[in-house]
């Protein structure tokens, strides 16, 4: 399989069976969702999915964080545009659900930051490992808009309604220790150990059964394919706020570092 067509993922092949996808440069800046890395971690699944040589594909981000929220540039243009509104809805849909449909065990490697189209592919890993230090942040309601991406599809499941509803509701960040307790991903470690563990989990993928674990990871994946109505409908919602003022006061209040005054006031719900 040919990955020199990607850009912003850097991918190269750990050793026999394991691939690493690695979110920026390292030593670099936080990774930020632009739209040519939304694009490619919507279609990256696909090719690992097509993959001969890999088994376990490990997800991890550069330098100092595992990634940043959306490009505040590319999401005015979702604020404006119907044509880019239109394509982040395909592409974060197409990242949801070739996430799920791959047949290759995934590992994420979480660390520093991790918001945006990262932490979706990083909570949909089959393991999902957390630094102590992560910062985990689903900021969408921060934004104005609904909590579509991957949130209605995987939080309740993993954590639990009460968990998930709370966190989603108010921002609130939770550090990858608070992750691991609420059950939100599989382990926790320290920093310096994070890289280490992933690929020894990623090790012990690679040499299992394939036929087992792919079934496997297929038939647990219904329970999310099973969400896949509530997911489609808080995406298409999300989408919708971006059409309305309380996305562009949300965009605004970022830019100018201030606390958002949404002007909405719903009738009807």
């Amino acid at each position: 399989m040919d990955y020199s067509t990607y850009q912003d993922l850097n991918i190269r092949r750990l050793e026999p069976g394991i691939l690493e996808i690695v979110m920026g440069d390292e030593g670099g800046k936080l990774s930020t969702a632009t739209a040519r890395l939304h694009a490619e971690l919507a279609q990256v699944w696909l090719d690992v999915d097509r993959d001969p040589g890999t088994r376990v594909a490990i997800l991890r981000g550069a330098g100092k964080g595992f990634s940043a929220g959306g490009d505040l540039a590319m999401i005015e243009q979702v604020t404006n545009d119907f044509a880019t509104r239109a394509r982040v809805w395909r592409e974060a849909r197409d990242l949801v659900y070739n996430l799920i449909n791959c047949s290759k065990m995934v590992v994420s490697a979480m660390h520093g930051p991790a918001v945006g189209a990262g932490l979706v592919a990083g909570l949909l890993a089959d393991v999902s490992i957390a630094a102590r230090n992560a910062r985990i942040i689903d900021g969408h309601t921060r934004l104005g808009v609904a909590a579509g991406d991957h949130a209605a599809i995987v939080w309740p499941l993993l954590c639990g309604m009460a968990k998930a509803k709370y966190y989603l509701l108010t921002c609130e960040e939770l550090s990858g220790e608070q992750a691991e307790r609420i059950g939100l991903v599989s382990l926790c470690c320290e920093e310096a150990e994070l890289e280490a563990k992933a690929l020894e989990v990623a090790r012990r993928l690679a040499a299992g059964a394939q036929t087992a674990l792919r079934w496997t990871k297929w038939s647990l994946n219904n329970w999310l394919r099973l969400a896949g109505p509530s997911f489609d409908a808080s995406l298409a919602l999300e989408m919708l706020g971006f059409t309305g003022p309380d996305a562009r006061e949300g965009v605004a209040s970022l830019r100018e570092k201030r606390k958002p005054s949404f002007p909405t006031e719903p009738e009807g719900f």
